[in-house]
């Protein structure tokens, strides 16, 4: 696996970041003006999963990393409900529902594939360094 040096060396960060600005655009395209709540929790949601890898990730220790990923592939499940209420509003067709949906879904199991890495990675993270001899 590549080094990380930084939160957007991370493809599923990057990848949250792509969902995240696609929903942001059909919210700015005022198709979602009826319902400023569902809103508000699509663009909570989304943004979530990027925000909880990067705050993760800055965090410097795999302990709480896996915490905050694990709260980010929540947020994945959590939009992929609010793509639900989306397309039984009209608001979204069926073809965008697909392709969020799944995009949704990618990054969980990039998401989840990571945690296990660094469930079994001997490397404790930067914090860590130095301490009893940990990597």
């Amino acid at each position: 696996m590549a080094k990380i040096e930084r939160f957007e060396d991370i493809i599923s960060w990057k990848e949250a970041r792509v969902l995240n600005k696609k929903m942001g655009d059909l919210i700015d395209s005022g198709r979602f003006k009826q319902s400023y709540r569902l809103i508000n929790q699509i663009e909570g949601s989304a943004g979530s999963v990027m925000d909880n890898i990067a705050e993760g990730f800055e965090r410097g220790g795999n302990k709480e990393f896996i915490q905050f990923l694990n709260i980010a592939k929540g947020s994945c499940g959590e939009l992929r409900s609010q793509l639900f209420r989306a397309i039984d509003r009209n608001y979204i067709n069926q073809k965008e529902f697909d392709d969020l949906s799944t995009h949704a879904m990618k990054i969980s199991s990039l998401i989840q594939k990571f945690i296990s890495y660094l469930e079994n990675s001997d490397n404790k993270g930067p914090k860590y360094k130095g301490r009893d001899g940990a990597k």
